[in-house]
């Protein structure tokens, strides 16, 4: 029971879709109707500016890993950032997958929404400082690299659930370390196919509106 109800939890903190809001306020415009369509801290930047991509990456950031205390809270489980004595991670991973859904899929955007990048930074960053911060290392040495931001986003993903594994979290943990890890893959799966044929957009180019 407390499984759904930290997917509920965070589902609703998710559809709090950032940068949906950040463009009908500010720019009077659909994000998702610009650059690459996506309603996600990238495509932000590349359309509105640096400024406005950082603001949405960090509100979206921290939309996950309040979701994410706020379930452990509810249900004893353990954080980064208030570790509990039996080392409960499911209701954090269980709300971290929920706010990703709901960032990806919102309800009341007829469930068109970002691909969960900066959610699932948030997500691990409340999971585990350790494994948070080589993600991060991971991500953004490829990114300075290639300058490919999705490319980044790939490889945090898939250290995500190998470093559950290398740390020894228990099945289930990892199973949705692996879920999470999945559903961000199949987001990108257009990011992926340009990266491959090198018509990916780099860091740094940027759309008018």
């Amino acid at each position: 029971m407390f499984r759904l109800a930290c997917l509920l939890i965070g589902y609703l903190f998710g559809c709090l879709q950032t940068a949906y809001f950040t463009g009908k306020i500010f720019k009077r415009t659909d994000i998702r109707e610009h650059g690459s369509g996506n309603a996600g801290a990238t495509n932000v930047v590349r359309t509105f500016g640096v400024k406005f991509g950082i603001a949405v990456f960090v509100i979206d950031i921290l939309k996950a890993v309040a979701a994410v205390v706020l379930a452990a809270y509810i249900f004893d489980g353990t954080t980064a950032f208030s570790p509990a004595a039996d080392d409960n991670f499911l209701p954090m991973l269980y709300a971290g997958l929920g706010t990703i859904l709901g960032h990806n899929f919102p309800v009341f955007l007829k469930f068109k929404g970002g691909k969960g990048a900066a959610c699932t930074i948030g997500v691990i960053l409340a999971l585990n400082f350790s494994v948070a911060v080589l993600c991060y290392l991971l991500a953004v040495i490829a990114i300075s690299f290639t300058k490919y931001v999705s490319l980044g986003s790939l490889i945090l993903l898939a250290a995500f659930p190998a470093l559950m594994i290398f740390f020894e979290f228990f099945p289930e943990e990892i199973l949705i370390a692996f879920i999470i890890c999945a559903l961000g893959w199949l987001r990108h799966k257009d990011n992926i196919s340009k990266i491959l044929q090198g018509t990916e957009r780099k860091l740094g180019q940027r759309d008018k509106v």
